[in-house]
């Protein structure tokens, strides 16, 4: 596939590096030759330097026999315009193109075939908003993610000494939850993937990722870890887009405080939240913390467009007695730097962004992917297709596939019915598979099992 990346920041230069790895022909372009260079010195790209609207940059990028413009620069204008040129000039097949502004989100007669011809629309900030709404709802995971609607969950959490299954093998889940059925997918430890088997005994501060339907979730998490209390008090560091969503999403359900050091910004606040508390003043003052009872803060968010800001205020929120802190870091080094040490939760924008454009890239019927573990790993939900005489899969059991290393399927949505796989379950068209890849490099393997081959007898 040939795909043509505007902008070559964050979100861009995520999907570079994670498209770079699987066999697609990449060509990113941006006005910044440094941040062009840095990219070519890591991966084997094409960049072009200049502006992603002009038609004469977008010609010379290859938009005439690209597969895909994925607009992402920093500019809304900017990207809609390049999709507008890349449909006008050379009806490219798939546009997709990051719009930040709800002045134009909210007005759903700006895009389509007859306006402007965008085929996807992402914004990174209600993405993220929404990522870290579901870890409010989860205080114990390090991540959750949603499948088939929701109706089936991926979670990664901490095992910690004292858990009921701590120090046992997994064989024993189904005897001390027998009323429901889940599968652990992955172990993490000390930062290496373990395959889980039968006999796999979990260790205290283990990253395990299990699947399960939505409603089991919490009985599931309870055997890995003594459940915390539900969240109630939660500060927000910095008033920005996600800040300000966030707020706004909670604060009719949780007592949300929002610092913002900006007179201006923290006036627009006070006027657009109805149930938060505005504070002016800087995220990393110790005696407005103090001031605040940062004590008594059951989550702290660090949520500013700075990475140092975040990481320093969350710090000093831990120490200073937060129960549980959240940074944004858009770093990957320092990402892994402090999660599970002082900070509890590491955030990375764009990998949580990444995952919605993977879904419209990769091959095969796939609806939905999570990027996960810095993008190590990968989560996906694949649609079977055909028969069994078209397809790699349907018609077949779970042991009867031939799965990439290190890859499982754990769990199958049949119409409204969740079904969490065993050896022997047999995968029928139209079942909607949740798949766990510890490594990303046998993605094309894995699309090919979905992709109906004609040929294949």
């Amino acid at each position: 596939m040939k795909i043509l990346i505007l902008g070559a920041g964050q979100v861009g230069a995520s999907v570079a590096a994670s498209l770079a790895r699987e066999d697609d022909d990449i060509t990113v372009v941006d006005k910044s030759s440094e941040l062009l260079d840095g990219l070519q010195d890591h991966y084997d790209i094409r960049t072009i330097q200049g502006k992603a609207s002009h038609p004469n940059v977008l010609a010379r990028a290859g938009a005439e026999d690209a597969d895909l413009i994925l607009a992402v620069t920093n500019s809304d204008e900017t990207n809609m315009i390049a999709c507008q040129i890349c449909h006008n000039l050379y009806n490219t097949p798939t546009k997709i193109a990051r719009i930040r502004s709800s002045a134009y989100l909210s007005n759903a007669d700006l895009f389509g075939p007859d306006a402007i011809p965008i085929d996807m629309l992402i914004s990174p900030e209600e993405i993220v908003t929404e990522y870290i709404q579901r870890l409010v709802e989860h205080p114990n995971a390090l991540q959750v993610l949603n499948f088939a609607d929701g109706k089936v969950q991926l979670v990664a959490v901490r095992a910690f000494h004292g858990g009921p299954l701590v120090g046992h093998p997994l064989k024993e889940l189904r005897h001390h939850i027998p009323k429901t059925d889940t599968r652990v997918a992955a172990i993490f430890r000390d930062g290496s993937p373990i395959i889980p088997q039968g006999d796999t005994v979990i260790q205290p501060d283990d990253e395990v990722f299990f699947i399960a339907a939505k409603e089991d979730t919490f009985s599931v998490m309870a055997e890995l870890r003594r459940l915390d209390k539900p969240y109630k008090r939660i500060l927000l560091a910095g008033g920005g887009n996600i800040g300000a969503r966030l707020a706004k999403a909670l604060e009719k359900q949780y007592q949300v405080k929002i610092i913002e050091s900006d007179p201006e910004r923290a006036a627009y606040l006070s006027e657009e939240l109805h149930h938060s508390i505005v504070l002016l003043g800087d995220t990393a003052n110790k005696e407005l913390l103090i001031e605040e009872d940062i004590d008594n803060v059951d989550l702290f968010c660090a949520l500013t467009n700075d990475d140092e800001a975040n990481i320093l205020s969350a710090m000093l929120a831990k120490r200073l007695g937060a129960r549980k802190v959240l940074s944004l870091i858009n770093r990957t080094a320092y990402v892994d730097l402090v999660e599970s040490s002082t900070i509890d939760i590491a955030l990375s924008p764009q990998q949580a962004t990444i995952g919605s454009l993977l879904a419209h890239i990769r091959r095969g019927d796939i609806v939905a992917v999570h990027s996960l573990r810095r993008g190590a790993a990968e989560a996906l939900e694949a649609i079977a297709h055909g028969d069994k005489n078209s397809s790699h899969v349907v018609g077949r059991s779970i042991s009867e596939i031939k799965l990439p290393p290190g890859t499982t399927i754990g769990a199958i949505v049949r119409g409204n019915n969740v079904l969490i796989t065993h050896h022997d379950t047999v995968i029928e068209a139209g079942d909607h598979v949740i798949l766990f890849l510890i490594n990303k490099k046998y993605i094309t393997e894995v699309e090919r099992l979905f992709s109906v081959d004609i040929t294949f007898f």
